[in-house]
């Protein structure tokens, strides 16, 4: 099996090995080493306005497959928790509710919403019980705006900070989700590849024409953070841009996009009429399904700029990602090179995953 090395000097480092596009046993080790130990977008705030208010859900479907649910409590604090019973592991929530407790409707073990154990019947005579072990665990939450991230380990710190800093001007508060404008698309490829188009704009002027007439490809800037990165867009003409505050540090720029990416899978885009959540989502070793998640706070501003025409230009990244998906399978190809100025974003993410992957 091969090593996953990617030196430190991107003059000098060659790409992934392809085996990590293509073979299931690396797909599997990545569940544990790159994806458990991250935060993954998990819903809304304005889900859970009430007390009592209880959410299912599966954290990354068809992947990691964990069932947690979201729950406000009675002092109205936002919590992610174990969807497992700790008597037998049946699932407590399966659909939206309110209640006092949880309560499993297998044998009827009940949990407080901060997940403490509150009761059980049939154990009077059962020792050493109730333990630590019969709490449902709670998980690590982060909140950014009305943006619930949980994650299954001691996700790290350093994943948000800078782009809530860079961005702590955009109304967070104020986006809506709009359904409307929202949509999945299945993508025959490895989810590496998906990801590592996106973190590149060196490939702009030849895959998305619309975009390229918006973008001034000349001013394309690429900024590395430990666990995330900033591809700036900054617009050809001063219309459809940011009205950024002064004292911030691109005051005065004509900023048409923000290009975020935490590791290993979201992409926080930023137009002027709001954001564009994009959550890369592995199915298998070879197919991949990424949620376009919209959220608007000026809507006189959509359909101009970098953030219009987002469904033709994720067409246009789908065909060239499924081409590399056929390609890095030939026998004639093993790794290739980076561009120095254009694809540091690219050799940064190589550089996680060779180091988390070991």
């Amino acid at each position: 099996m091969p090593t996953f090395e990617v030196h430190p000097d991107i003059a000098h480092a060659r790409t992934l090995d392809t085996a990590f596009y293509t073979s299931a046993q690396h797909f599997e080790a990545a569940k544990e080493k790159l994806f458990a130990p991250s935060w993954q977008y998990v819903g809304l705030s304005d889900e859970l306005k009430e007390n009592g208010t209880a959410l299912p859900l599966t954290l990354l479907e068809n992947y990691l497959d964990e069932p947690l649910v979201l729950v406000r409590d009675n002092e109205a604090l936002i919590r992610c928790l174990s969807n497992v019973c700790t008597h037998r592991g049946n699932i407590l929530v399966n659909a939206p509710c309110k209640a006092d407790k949880l309560r499993c409707r297998y044998h009827g073990r009940q949990f407080h919403l901060d997940g403490r154990f509150a009761h059980m019947p049939e154990f009077k005579e059962v020792k050493d019980f109730p333990s630590p072990s019969d709490d449902l665990r709670s998980l690590p939450l982060h909140q950014w705006g009305k943006l619930l991230f949980a994650g299954l380990e001691q996700a790290p710190a350093d994943a948000f900070p800078p782009m809530e800093e860079r961005m702590r001007w955009s109304p967070m508060g104020k986006l809506v989700y709009r359904p409307d404008l929202s949509a999945d698309h299945s993508v025959r490829a490895n989810w590496a590849l998906y990801v590592e188009n996106y973190l590149e704009g060196f490939h702009i002027p030849f895959v998305h024409p619309t975009l390229n007439a918006v973008l001034d490809f000349s001013d394309y800037t690429t900024e590395l953070y430990a666990r995330s990165s900033l591809q700036l867009g900054i617009a050809k003409t001063g219309d459809a841009c940011f009205d950024i505050p002064a004292g911030h540090p691109d005051h005065g720029r004509k900023v048409a996009a923000y290009y975020w990416w935490v590791f290993p899978n979201l992409m926080f885009n930023f137009y002027p009429w709001g954001l564009s959540l994009n959550i890369v989502r592995p199915q298998t070793v070879s197919t991949t399904k990424v949620s376009f998640l919209t959220f608007v706070c000026d809507e006189s501003k959509l359909g101009s700029g970098a953030g219009t025409g987002l469904d033709q230009v994720e067409k246009e990244d789908e065909d060239v990602v499924e081409a590399v998906q056929r390609g890095i399978r030939s026998r004639n190809y093993a790794q290739g090179r980076y561009s120095v100025t254009r694809e540091q974003g690219t050799h940064h993410f190589h550089r996680l995953i060779a180091e988390l992957m070991g």
